[in-house]
């Protein structure tokens, strides 16, 4: 197989993991308050299988999951927040090999790497792109979007950090430490 191509395991994990992304998107989510933001747990899910198979795999976890979210349950994909998904799930994605969460060890160096990272991929995302394409695509009310993306950007940091960071955790126990020794029964 060719290195630049998708692993079929890698395959499977974007059809999952969008569609894991829908559910958490659907019937996981609280509104805000704020018209048409939710806080959302899908984003703490998101960073965990951009971290495990890594930024291809997240970027189109985001985007798939998100268009299909938009379009079975308002209609219609808002295209400019979900270019903002696969955007944060690739960014995220592109701390996997720095993590290395398959060595089975998530130290308080990576905890704090892993959240810089998710940070500034959701700052850059929610507070700068979404809204700026909500103008230039919908001819939105900049007050109104840039409102929206204040909100959603820092409700995902928030479930990235405390979501992400706690199943990136789990993940990490569940995998052998190099070294190990694993006893059969």
């Amino acid at each position: 197989m060719k290195k630049n191509q998708l692993s079929i395991k890698t395959i499977v994990a974007i059809g999952i993991g969008s569609a894991v992304f829908v559910i958490l998107g659907r019937f996981a989510s609280i509104p805000t308050g704020v018209p048409n933001t939710n806080f959302d747990t899908s984003y703490g899910f998101l960073a965990l299988m951009a971290v495990v198979f890594g930024p291809i795999a997240g970027g189109l976890i985001g985007l798939i999951g998100h268009a299909l979210k938009d379009a079975i349950f308002y209609g219609t994909p808002w295209w400019s927040w979900v270019i903002v998904s696969g955007f944060v799930g690739f960014l995220i994605g592109l701390a996997a090999k720095r993590i290395n969460i398959e060595a089975g060890v998530f130290t308080t160096k990576k905890i704090i790497l892993f959240n810089v990272i998710q940070i500034v991929a959701q700052a850059i995302g929610w507070f700068l792109i979404a809204p700026s394409l909500d103008v230039l695509i919908y001819a939105e009310p900049a007050n109104k979007v840039y409102l929206q993306g204040i909100v959603a950007g820092g409700l995902n940091m928030v479930t990235v950090a405390v979501l992400g960071t706690l199943l990136l955790a789990i993940y990490a126990k569940s995998r052998s430490q190099s070294g190990s020794l694993i006893k059969e029964d």
